[in-house]
């Protein structure tokens, strides 16, 4: 809750602050360049991403296996058995947060490049809310959920656009329906069945 209302803040000041960021209209950004070579062309970025994204996802599954990984994942189910044990809670938490952010503003940078141009509206409260619903859909112990979550809440919008004036109904339902019978998420839940 604490990094959803700093992220109104955060949203509220690149509004206001019209010389840095454009205000409300926005601001162009640059095609993406390294070494001189920039990324052109739909598959370019395909691949780009997609390398970052497995990237992404091997550093996640390492830090989760590593000690600072078995810190948090005792933060999570006790503050206080955690620090305890030995746990720096303030400390740890901080990391956390600072990792989370590096991750988060190389995905906007990336985003800002591929588009050209960028606006506050995405550092506003409903794409928070989007960001959050696509981890809990796919499952919020899980890397590989938090992808699969992603890319579902992406692709499902598109899939049920034949339902026109029903579509933001039916994928309520959707979301809802899995929210109830899939509390944990999505791959938490079907990896429990499949072991079974």
């Amino acid at each position: 809750m604490a990094t959803l209302g700093l992220g109104i803040i955060v949203s509220i000041v690149l509004t206001q602050e019209t010389r840095l960021t454009g205000g409300p209209d926005g601001m162009p950004v640059p095609p993406l360049s390294v070494a001189g070579a920039s990324l052109a062309g739909e598959w370019q970025w395909y691949w780009a991403v997609g390398a970052l994204l497995w990237i992404a996802a091997w550093v996640s599954l390492n830090l989760a296996r590593s000690p600072l990984g078995r810190a948090l994942r005792a933060l999570n189910a006790s503050e206080v058995a955690a620090a305890t044990s030995g746990v720096d809670v303030a400390r740890h938490k901080a990391m956390v947060f600072v990792i989370s952010a590096l991750f988060a503003s190389l995905a906007g940078s990336l985003f800002a490049h591929y588009a050209g141009f960028i606006t506050p509206t995405k550092a506003g409260f409903l794409q928070s809310v989007e960001l959050v619903t696509m981890v809990v859909l796919g499952g919020m112990a899980s890397t590989f959920g938090a992808v699969v979550g992603a890319a579902i809440l992406t692709a499902l919008p598109q899939l049920i656009a034949t339902f026109h004036d029903y579509e933001m109904m039916t994928l309520g339902a959707i979301l809802m329906g899995i929210m109830i019978f899939l509390p944990k998420g999505l791959v938490p839940t079907l990896a429990r069945l499949w072991r079974r």
